[in-house]
């Protein structure tokens, strides 16, 4: 097995996904949760994200390119995204859904993307995947994947420990601050996607 690959792929994707990042924003997010609730929405959370990230690694190039669609595109996407869940945790608006509903969006929607499959960890997956050239490159993949939605899964799972530390009082900081984090994540998405495209009309012209 190629370790050096293992490796790599190990270290992007885990810095991509910053696992301890994640807890002040799943908790934000999942605060007023059960803790069964919270660990089903981890749980959801993670699967979704690594369906999202085998799916690219297989077929993303040939299905954007099929749409016409250029990764900056995708990433600019993300950003909105997540401009608009920045915006119901800054304003409070997040706790007006009814609990069920809240619970699945909050697992789709920021959680296993754009935060966690998001346009980084997918550029990066499908570049490792078309450098690969071996049988055993593509499972050094996977399992480098898999380790590190595993560790994704384990910060979530115990994150549980922040909310009974914090209590209600402090999640309702830490809404706010998180919301404050992900406005800023996602307008650097948005600048980086513009960026990209400028520089991709400059290199054409």
């Amino acid at each position: 097995m190629n370790l050096k690959l293992l490796g790599e792929v190990f270290i992007t994707l885990l810095v991509i996904t910053d696992p301890p990042g994640m807890v002040p924003i799943f908790v934000a997010l999942t605060g007023g949760f059960a803790p069964r609730q919270r660990h089903r929405a981890g749980t959801q959370a993670v699967a979704l994200a690594v369906g999202v990230i085998a799916f690219f690694a297989v077929a993303g190039q040939t299905i954007l390119d099929y749409l016409h669609i250029e990764l900056p595109a995708l990433q600019a996407a993300g950003g909105l995204l997540l401009i608009l869940v920045a915006l119901a945790l800054l304003t409070g608006k997040s706790d007006e859904a009814s609990e069920p509903q809240t619970t699945a969006n909050v697992a789709l929607v920021p959680l296993g993307t754009p935060l966690l499959a998001g346009p980084g960890a997918i550029v990066a997956t499908m570049l490792f995947v078309r450098g690969a050239e071996e049988p055993l490159d593509y499972l050094a993949i996977t399992l480098a994947i898999s380790a590190v939605m595993l560790i994704v899964w384990l910060v979530l799972r115990f994150s549980g420990l922040v909310v009974r530390i914090l209590r209600p009082g402090g999640i309702e900081v830490l809404t706010r601050i998180a919301g404050l984090l992900l406005a800023a994540i996602a307008v650097q998405l948005i600048a980086d996607a513009i960026a990209a495209f400028v520089t991709e009309y400059l290199r054409q012209g």
